[in-house]
C-alpha cells in the first residue's frame, strides 16, 4: 500500500493513505484506495455523533446499512462528499 493517495474526500492529491483497510470486505479496501487518513479519523470522530442524531439502534439490521449508507456519503465515496448528518424525522 502507497504511503500517500489522492483522497476523494478532500481531494488533497498528496495526503497519507490509511496503513490497512479499517473495515473487512469490499468498503474496507474500497476506503483504503480512495479515502485518507485524515478523513477516516474525521468520520470515526463523526461516526458516533451520526449514530446518535439517527438514534440507530443495532438490534434493527437496517441500522447497520443506514451506518454504511452515511458512512459512504460522508466520506464521499458516492459523489460529492458531505460532512453533514441528513437529519430524519423522529420515528416516534
Amino acid at each position: 500500500m502507497s504511503d500517500s493517495i489522492h483522497c476523494v474526500r478532500c481531494g488533497r492529491a498528496d495526503a497519507p493513505a490509511l496503513g490497512k483497510p479499517p473495515l473487512r470486505g469490499a468498503l474496507g479496501a474500497e476506503i483504503a484506495s480512495r479515502v485518507c487518513a485524515d478523513c477516516w479519523q474525521e468520520w470515526q470522530r463523526a461516526e458516533v455523533m451520526v449514530i446518535n442524531e439517527l438514534r440507530l439502534n443495532f438490534m434493527d439490521p437496517s441500522a447497520h446499512e443506514i451506518l454504511l449508507a452515511e458512512t459512504r456519503r460522508f466520506l464521499g465515496l458516492d459523489g460529492a462528499p458531505g460532512a453533514e448528518v441528513e437529519k430524519r424525522p423522529d420515528p416516534r
